[in-house]
C-alpha cells in the first residue's frame, strides 16, 4: 500500500519526541503513520496510538516486536506520566462516587457473615478495575464488599478502601490481603499511585499555606542567616497556633483530602481565634489515619542515614534531579515525596540524633557489666586546629561521644589531664578499665597522673600505632626498601596506562595487584603480598603474545617491568619480607577490628611475630636486628599489664603451655587483680580460683569446655563455663572484653573542622549534631558488617591518599595523558583467586609457647 502513498515531511509543529520513531505519509487528505522499526501502518489514532504500539500497551494495535528496549522503556514512562496527569483528578472523583454510604465499623459481625446476604450483580456503572476482584453482597439496603482472595468483608469505605486492602496500603487502617496474587497487588498499587500523588501535592500546598498564615518559624528549623524580625507575630494566640501546628503539621488534611485551612475561611461562630483554628486542624490531623505519613517519615529517615553517612552536601537536595531520583527508586510506590533541604536540617536530623542517643544508652548498660575503654583519637586539620575525639569501646561496639578543640592545651600536661579526667567521670570511673591515647610524651605524663587520680584503671598507648611504627622502621631497612621500590616501579607503570591495566586485569581475572592496608606503613606490605600472590599471573602476562603486541612492551617502563617480574631474586626477597612481616600485619588487623575484642590476642601475636623472625633468619645475630626494632617500640606497651593478663586468661593459649606459666606473665596478672579489684577479700578469692582454672576443675574441664577453647571468644568461654570461679570469671570477662587501639573509623567527608570554624552558635550546634550522627553511623557499620563485598579500585579518590606511593608517578608530563584513557578501563572484580596459593603461612606456625628466649627478651619495667 505504501508505494501509492506520498511521504510527508515533518512540520515544525511536530515537537513530540515520538515523531522520530515513525514516518508520515499522505493520501489526499488522509494521513498515515508508519513505524520505522516493524513497518506497521496506522490509519488513525495519531501519535498517541503509535506510542502505545511502541510501549506494548493494549489499544495501540499489535505490539512492536522490533523496537529497541530503551525506546520501549521511554514510551512506557511517557505514557505513565500522561495517564497519571490526566486521570488523577478523574480517578479521585470516580473513587468518591463509588463509595457506598455505609457504617465503617466492622464489629458485631454474625458468626456466619455471609448467611443473610445475597449476591448483587455489578452494574454497568461499576467500571473501576477493583470490582473484578470482589463480590458485592446485599442485605436489604446495606451493601458490603467481599474480597475474592481472603474473603474479608468490608462494611464501609467503598472500592477505594478495598483497593488499599489489595495493594497492601494500611493508610486507612485496613488489614492487608495476604492471599492476593502479586500481579494484582502491583496493579492496585499502580492504580492508586496517581491518587496518592495528587493527595500529597494538595496536602503539601495547603500545609505551606497554613504554615505561612498561622505558624511561626521554629527555632531549630530557621535559616539562621535570614532576618525574620519583620515576619514574627508575637501575640499569644499566634504563638499557641504555631505550637499546635508543629505537632502534626504534615497531617493537616481532612478525610476528603482538603486542607483544614478552609476552617479559617468560614464564618466563625463564637469568635474563633487563630489558636482555635489551629486546634481544630490538629484535632482533624489526629482523626486522619497517620499510617501513610509514618511510612514516608521512615523512608525519609532512611535517606537521612545514607546522606549523613556519606557526608553529602544538603544543598544537593535542591537539585531538580532529586525528586526524579526518588520517583525512580520508589517506582512501585509512586507518590513518595522527596524530603526538602529543611527536612534534613531539621526533623530528620533530630530524629537520627535521638536514635543515636538511644543506641548509646543501650551501650551504657553493657559498660557497667563488662567494663569499657575510653578511646582518645587525635585529629589534626593541617591548618592549626587540633581536635580530640572521645569514643567508648565495649563488647557491643564503639560509640562516639564528642569532639573537643584541644589546640591550646594539647601540649599542656595539666590541661590534657583535666580533660581526660572530665571524660572518665562522664563515662563513669567504675566502668572504665583503660584510657587509650597516642604514645607521645605529653600523653604519657597525663596518663600517669590519671592513673594516680583513678586507682582502678590503666592508661595505655594505642597498640595499632605502635605496630604501625614497627612496620615503618622495618620498611626503612635498606634491603627491604629496595624490594619495595622495585615493586612500586611495576605498579606505577601498570596503573598509569589504561591498556596495560586492562591487560593485567585480564590475566588476574579482574583482580588488582595493589591493595591498601590499615595504615600507610601497613599498605607497603599489604600491597607487596598482593603482588606476590599474583606472581604467576604476572609472569604469564609478560610472556603472552598480547603483551608482545602491546606498544607499551617496547617502552622503557614496560621493559623495566618485565625485568622485575622475571627476576627470581626479586620474588624470593618478596617471600622473605612477607614471612617476616605477616604476623605483625595480623596483629594490626586484630587490634583494628571491631569484630572481636583484641585484648586476649595481642600478646600472643607479638610472640608469634618474634617466633617467625627467628625461624626465618635462624642466626641470632641476624634475627636480633629485627627483635631490637620490635622491642624498642613495644617496650611502652609492655608497661601495661592488661596484655599479659589477656594472654593468661585466654584458654586457647593458657592450656597450650605444657610447662608452668612464665613468671612475668603471672606477675602482671597479679598486678591487674590488685588494681582492678579494690576489695582485698575478693582479691583473695580470685587467687584461690586461679587453681581451679589451672587444673581445669569443675565445668572448666568438661569436654564441651575443652572443645570450646578454640571456637568461642575468650569472654564468651568464661561466661559459659566459669560458674565454679565466679570472681575470676567476672574479672576475666572485663579484661577480655577490651580493645587495644584508639583508631576509630574513616573520617572522609566528616566535617570536624567546619564545626569549629563556624561562628554562629546555632549553626555550630547543628553541625556538631551532624558530626555526632555521621561518626556513629560509620561505627555502627563496622560492627554490623552488612557491607557488600565490593572490589576496591586502587585509583579511586578515597583510596589514593593512602596508596599513592604505589600508583602515582613522580614526574607526570603532558605526553603521559595520551595513554590515560580512563573510559576504556575494565572495572575490577571480586572473589578472584590467584594462580598460586597465598603466601600467608600464619596458620602453619606452631601452637605452643615454649620458647623462653622470647619471654626472656621482654624487658622489665
Amino acid at each position: 500500500m505504501e508505494e501509492f502513498l506520498e511521504p510527508s515531511p515533518m512540520t515544525r509543529q511536530k515537537q513530540d519526541l515520538a515523531w522520530k520513531h515513525c514516518q508520515m505519509f499522505k493520501e489526499g487528505k488522509k494521513t498515515y503513520l508508519k513505524c520505522i522499526y516493524c513497518g506497521k501502518m496506522f490509519k488513525g489514532g495519531g501519535i498517541h496510538r503509535l506510542k502505545e504500539h511502541l510501549a506494548g500497551r493494549k489499544g495501540g494495535g499489535p505490539m512492536c516486536r522490533s523496537v529497541p528496549p530503551d525506546v520501549r522503556l521511554w514510551t512506557q514512562q511517557y505514557l505513565d506520566g500522561v495517564i497519571g496527569k490526566q486521570n488523577s483528578q478523574q480517578l479521585k472523583i470516580q473513587e468518591e462516587a463509588s463509595i457506598v454510604n455505609l457504617p465503617s465499623s466492622e464489629e458485631g459481625m454474625l458468626s456466619n457473615p455471609f448467611g443473610n446476604f445475597e449476591g448483587t450483580p455489578g452494574t454497568r456503572r461499576k467500571k473501576d478495575v477493583g470490582w473484578k476482584h470482589c463480590e458485592m453482597l446485599r442485605n436489604e439496603k446495606r451493601v458490603q464488599i467481599k474480597c475474592n482472595y481472603c474473603a474479608k468483608l468490608f462494611k464501609g469505605g467503598g472500592i477505594h478502601r478495598f483497593k488499599e486492602h489489595l495493594a497492601g496500603r494500611n493508610s486507612s487502617g485496613v488489614r492487608i490481603c495476604t492471599r492476593v496474587p502479586s500481579n494484582v497487588r502491583v496493579l492496585m498499587q499502580q492504580h492508586l499511585s496517581p491518587i496518592v500523588a495528587w493527595q500529597r501535592k494538595k496536602r503539601k500546598s495547603n500545609q505551606e499555606k497554613l504554615h505561612n498564615v498561622h505558624s511561626l518559624p521554629s527555632g531549630e528549623d530557621l535559616d539562621i542567616f535570614a532576618d525574620h524580625s519583620d515576619e514574627v507575630n508575637t501575640s499569644p494566640e499566634a504563638a499557641a497556633g504555631c505550637n499546635l501546628a508543629e505537632v502534626n503539621s504534615d497531617f493537616l488534611l481532612d478525610e476528603e483530602g482538603t486542607s483544614n485551612e478552609n476552617l479559617g475561611k468560614r464564618k466563625s461562630r463564637g469568635g474563633k481565634t487563630t489558636s482555635a483554628i489551629a486546634l481544630a486542624a490538629a484535632h482533624d490531623a489526629d482523626v486522619m489515619g497517620p499510617g501513610l505519613e509514618k511510612a514516608d517519615n521512615a523512608i525519609h529517615v532512611t535517606m537521612g542515614r545514607f546522606l549523613y553517612d556519606i557526608g553529602a552536601s544538603l544543598d544537593a537536595l535542591d537539585s531538580s534531579f532529586f525528586q526524579p531520583l526518588i520517583d525512580a527508586v520508589f517506582s512501585g510506590q509512586s507518590g513518595i515525596a522527596a524530603p526538602s533541604h529543611q527536612d534534613f536540617r531539621g526533623r530528620i536530623l533530630k530524629s537520627l540524633v535521638e536514635e543515636v542517643k538511644s543506641d548509646i544508652e543501650q551501650h551504657k548498660t553493657r559498660w557497667a557489666k563488662t567494663g569499657c575503654s575510653l578511646l582518645v583519637e587525635e585529629w589534626d586539620s593541617g591548618s592549626g586546629l587540633t581536635l580530640l575525639n572521645f569514643l567508648v569501646y565495649c563488647s557491643k561496639g564503639t560509640v562516639f561521644l564528642k569532639s573537643v578543640d584541644a589546640s591550646n592545651l594539647i601540649y599542656s600536661t595539666d590541661g590534657l589531664y583535666e580533660l581526660l579526667k572530665q571524660m572518665v567521670e562522664e563515662v563513669g570511673a567504675g566502668n572504665v578499665l583503660q584510657v587509650i591515647t597516642n604514645g607521645e610524651e605529653h600523653y604519657v605524663t597525663a596518663g600517669k597522673k590519671l592513673m594516680d587520680a583513678f586507682p582502678s584503671l590503666y592508661w595505655a598507648p594505642c597498640a595499632a600505632r605502635c605496630i604501625d611504627q614497627i612496620l615503618e622502621d622495618l620498611g626503612k631497612l635498606e634491603w627491604i626498601n629496595a624490594v619495595l621500590e622495585q615493586a612500586k616501579s611495576v605498579t606505577r607503570f601498570v596503573y598509569n596506562n589504561s591498556a596495560v591495566l586492562n591487560l593485567m586485569r585480564k590475566f588476574t581475572s579482574g583482580s588488582d595487584i595493589v591493595r591498601r592496608g590499615v595504615t600507610h606503613s601497613a599498605t607497603n606490605f599489604t600491597a607487596l603480598k598482593q603482588m606476590a600472590d599474583f606472581k604467576l599471573n604476572l609472569q604469564t602476562m609478560v610472556t603472552s603474545q598480547e603483551w608482545m603486541d602491546c606498544p607499551y612492551s617496547k617502552q622503557p617502563g614496560g621493559l623495566s617491568m618485565v625485568d622485575v617480574i622475571s627476576n627470581r631474586s626479586f620474588w624470593s626477597s618478596c617471600i622473605s619480607i612477607i614471612r617476616l612481616t605477616n604476623p605483625l600485619m595480623q596483629v594490626l588487623e586484630t587490634v583494628s577490628s571491631e569484630k572481636r575484642a583484641a585484648m586476649g590476642y595481642v600478646f600472643s601475636g607479638i610472640y608469634r611475630a618474634k617466633e617467625s623472625i627467628k625461624r626465618e633468619l635462624v642466626k641470632r645475630e641476624d634475627y636480633m636486628v629485627y627483635w631490637n626494632i620490635l622491642d624498642h617500640r613495644w617496650e611502652q606497651q609492655w608497661q601495661t599489664p592488661l596484655h599479659a593478663a589477656g594472654f593468661f586468661l585466654n584458654p586457647k593459649f593458657f592450656y597450650s603451655i605444657e610447662e608452668d606459666m612464665h613468671n612475668k606473665i603471672l606477675s602482671r596478672m597479679f598486678d591487674c587483680i590488685e588494681r582492678l579489684v579494690p576489695g582485698t577479700e575478693v582479691q583473695d578469692k580470685i587467687v584461690k580460683e586461679l587453681t581451679l582454672y589451672k587444673n581445669a576443675e569443675g565445668d572448666l574441664g568438661r569436654k564441651m569446655a575443652i572443645r570450646a577453647r578454640d571456637t568461642l571468644l575468650p569472654a564468651d568461654w568464661w561466661s559459659a563455663y566459669g560458674g565454679a570461679c565466679p570472681n575470676l570469671a567476672r574479672l576475666a570477662i572485663r579484661i577480655l572484653s577490651q580493645t587495644c587501639s584508639s583508631i576509630g573509623c574513616s573520617h572522609n567527608h566528616i566535617h570536624f573542622e567546619k564545626v569549629y570554624r563556624t561562628r554562629n552558635c546555632l549553626q555550630r550546634q547543628r553541625l556538631s549534631d551532624l558530626v555526632f550522627v555521621q561518626y556513629n553511623l560509620r561505627l555502627r557499620q563496622m560492627v554490623d558488617g552488612n557491607k557488600k563485598q565490593i572490589p576496591e579500585d586502587p585509583i579511586s579518590f578515597d583510596n589514593i591518599s593512602i596508596i599513592e606511593d604505589w600508583i602515582t608517578q613522580n614526574d607526570l608530563s603532558l605526553e603521559d595523558y595520551g595513554s590515560s584513557d580512563w573510559m576504556s578501563l575494565v572495572p575490577p572484580s571480586v572473589n578472584t583467586m590467584p594462580l598460586v596459593p597465598s603466601t600467608d603461612e600464619s596458620e602453619d606456625v606452631a601452637t605452643g609457647f615454649d620458647d623462653f628466649e622470647i619471654f626472656n627478651g621482654l624487658k622489665e619495667v
